[in-house]
């Protein structure tokens, strides 16, 4: 057992904000995991037990309660010794157990690939932290701890824990505004990641430090001058961005480092939000403010809580300086984030206190997760989703009743809409902004007023993947999308199993439940809507099943191999069939083409005209070609490509594009090349609704003075 007073600098730290009794119970967890850890090693050296302790001393600098120290001290009992859940829970309460849970990787599942297994542990850690945020702190103190001793690793290995600590918990970090702790996870994930460039870039960095401190000295000294002058009490400090900022900065800009470094920043930290103003007069009636740098961080606070004044002004000799002004508590918040607010939880609760804003962000951001979490397809689409929420670069912009919304930057009106809620998102048809319509693609600016036009029976356009950036967004479209595939595919699965049935004189309304269940079972598949499921998405083929489903019904043993055989009629084409059934877009059928139907694995039922060269390639594989035909009613219309050539002249496409117009005809798509020094070819891709109304079109083309030949690609 370890002496007493190696865990003196945890208790002393506990003990500057905690009760004697809570700090005993910190000892009693000590003993507890030190007991558990007994005979394990780090591979830095010495007894395991130092590295939670080192996790938990983490925390008692953010002043976190007795529960996350206890807990961050067990946070590897469950994963790494004999005792569960259960005995933690025992012994140090049913709170204390939960967050050791949620921060215990799932080890005892097989994965297929580390990338899997990386993915489902941060999808537990992040449905952990929406019931206990303490979850997170504990495991981004963890890491912090690991990446401080992580020169014992292999290098390959360095580096992959660095990427991670990069790409997701640094981020992480900022999201919940706990800056201390991002900066260094940055400038040691920095460090292992490229050790080169780190080493290169600290030395700069010292070499020139010495020769900006009399600078940095005159220029403190003149502001805090100043502000004593107009009676503003505050204090003034110089302000080095860490290496990895300085880093970003130089590739994100592409400036060298002399260019990165002729920049100085101070912060200013004042009383009240009122000062911050009355300071920001003073540092600007000094020096002159650069146009356009001014950010109020206070008014608009950032998603994570942030909140401060930020200038950029011409100093002396012709320097920039870059100023921050703050109150005390603003820069607590700053510095910790949701963690500077954890110790007044409980305070809080007993006044009924409102939570602070960094709370309210922090929760609000929890709440975006498990939306993303119940419409993401698999961990790994998780995962993806929340690097892509983690944008630090935001704007802001409003409601029509005035309300901020905040979004990454280059999000667009989809973007807006899904953020308001889900279900104004799916209804979107249109968007104004500041009173002007604008296209659904268009990337809104800060301080934009944005009014979402919806429409009763819209739903989402998958082209909206194409642009939109937000995780929400992202995550609620494709998962609208898979709902009304598997939804169309079961339709369309039920129509080509009861036509395949009736080749063997069975109806489908006539199979009884007991017959279904019995066919399932047969096939080993859960359930009749997961065999049309995989009948429309061309996973079965639904001649064999209904052989299959012939033999199970009558029990033969010895069943004749299936005839693919066309069947009584073809299958009627309505175009209402929504996403089970799509048209081929290297023949672009429409109504009045002799059509054929291919059954593809990733697609689904594809239509193609019978002439396309694609069908005659598989034709070699008849038991995934159907028989179909177009209903005689049509009200669809269908996308088809012509080809003109026209005699140069300026104009030419406009003019065209003008004529094709008056017929009342969409343009989808459209490009032009120079045939020769005298004609041009232009492809236009148009919406149409039959071969008849085609025809038209191509007739009326031909009559415009400009166009030598036109024919259907």
């Amino acid at each position: 057992m370890p002496t007493p007073s190696s865990i003196n600098g945890l208790l002393d730290k506990a003990r500057l904000y905690l009760s004697e009794e809570a700090v005993e119970k910190i000892r009693i967890a000590f003993e507890f995991g030190d007991l558990a850890h007994e005979g394990q090693t780090r591979k830095a050296g010495g007894a395991y037990i130092w590295h939670p302790v080192a996790v938990a001393e983490i925390l008692a600098e953010m002043k976190l309660d007795q529960e996350s120290l206890i807990a961050a001290i067990l946070h590897d009992v469950v994963e790494d010794t004999p005792y569960t859940k259960t005995d933690i829970a025992h012994r140090f309460g049913e709170n204390v157990a939960e967050i050791v849970d949620g921060v215990t990787k799932l080890g005892k599942l097989k994965f297929q690939t580390p990338q899997e297994a990386q993915a489902e542990n941060f999808r537990k850690m992040m449905l952990a932290m929406a019931r206990d945020i303490r979850v997170i702190l504990i495991k981004l103190a963890d890491r912090l701890h690991n990446m401080r001793t992580l020169g014992v690793m292999r290098p390959d290995k360095q580096r992959r824990i660095a990427r991670e600590t990069l790409e997701i918990y640094a981020p992480v970090a900022a999201r919940l505004g706990i800056n201390a702790v991002r900066i260094e996870l940055e400038d040691l994930g920095f460090k292992a990641m490229y050790p080169r460039r780190f080493e290169i870039l600290e030395a700069a960095v010292k070499k020139a430090r010495g020769n900006r401190h009399e600078v940095i000295d005159q220029i403190i000294d003149s502001l805090q001058n100043r502000l004593d002058q107009e009676g503003v009490p505050a204090q003034v400090v110089g302000r080095e961005k860490h290496l990895y900022s300085l880093y970003k900065k130089m590739r994100k800009k592409r400036q060298s480092f002399s260019e990165v470094l002729d920049i100085f920043a101070f912060r200013i930290l004042v009383n009240t939000a009122d000062e911050c103003y009355r300071t920001l007069g003073t540092v600007h009636s000094l020096y002159k403010p650069l146009p356009g740098r001014f950010k109020d961080y206070i008014a608009i606070p950032k998603p994570n809580g942030y909140q401060s004044l930020h200038t950029a002004l011409f100093g002396p000799y012709g320097v920039h300086i870059e100023v921050q002004i703050r109150t005390e508590t603003m820069n607590e918040v700053s510095e910790h984030g949701i963690a500077a607010h954890w110790q007044y939880k409980e305070q809080n609760a007993e006044n009924n206190t409102a939570p602070s804003p960094v709370e309210i962000r922090a929760q609000e951001w929890v709440k975006n997760l498990l939306e993303i979490q119940q419409s993401a397809g698999n961990s790994l689409d998780f995962l993806e989703n929340v690097k892509i929420d983690l944008f630090p670069d935001v704007i802001y912009v409003f409601t029509p009743k005035g309300d901020i919304i905040t979004l990454p930057k280059g999000s667009t009106p989809v973007d807006f809409a899904y953020a308001v809620h889900t279900n104004i998102g799916h209804a979107t048809v249109g968007c104004r902004i500041d009173k002007h319509l604008v296209p659904l693609r268009t990337q809104l600016e800060s301080g934009k007023t944005i009014h979402i036009l919806k429409g009763k029976e819209a739903e989402p356009n998958p082209s909206w993947l194409n642009f939109v950036i937000t995780a929400k967004a992202r995550s609620q479209i494709r998962h609208y999308l898979k709902n009304q595939r598997t939804a169309d595919a079961n339709a369309l699965g039920q129509r080509l199993l009861s036509k395949s049935l009736r080749i063997h004189n069975l109806a489908y309304e006539g199979l009884s439940q007991e017959s279904r269940e019995k066919v399932c079972l047969e096939l080993n598949i859960d359930g009749w809507d997961c065999l049309l499921d995989e009948i429309g998405h061309g996973n079965r083929m639904a001649g064999l099943v209904a052989k299959q489903i012939h033999d199970i019904i009558l029990g033969s043993d010895d069943a004749v191999p299936m005839q693919y055989t066309h069947l009584d009629s073809p299958l009627a084409i309505s175009g209402t069939e929504g996403m089970a059934i799509s048209y081929a877009n290297c023949c672009l059928p429409i109504p009045g083409d002799q059509i054929v139907g291919f059954m593809s694995t990733e697609k689904g039922l594809v239509i193609h005209r019978q002439d396309c060269s694609n069908v005659i390639k598989v034709k070699n594989h008849p038991e995934k070609l159907l028989d179909v035909s177009w209903e005689h009613e049509q009200n669809e219309t269908y996308l088809a490509e012509i080809q003109i050539e026209v005699k140069n002249q300026r104009g030419a496409l406009a003019l065209i594009a003008n004529e094709i117009a008056k017929n009342k005809t969409d343009i989808e798509r459209v490009r032009s090349e120079d045939k020769d020094e005298t004609f041009s070819l232009m492809n236009f891709v148009i919406s149409v609704r039959d071969r008849t109304h085609l025809a038209q079109v191509m007739r009326f083309l031909k009559r415009v003075p400009i166009v030598e030949k036109i024919h259907r690609i």
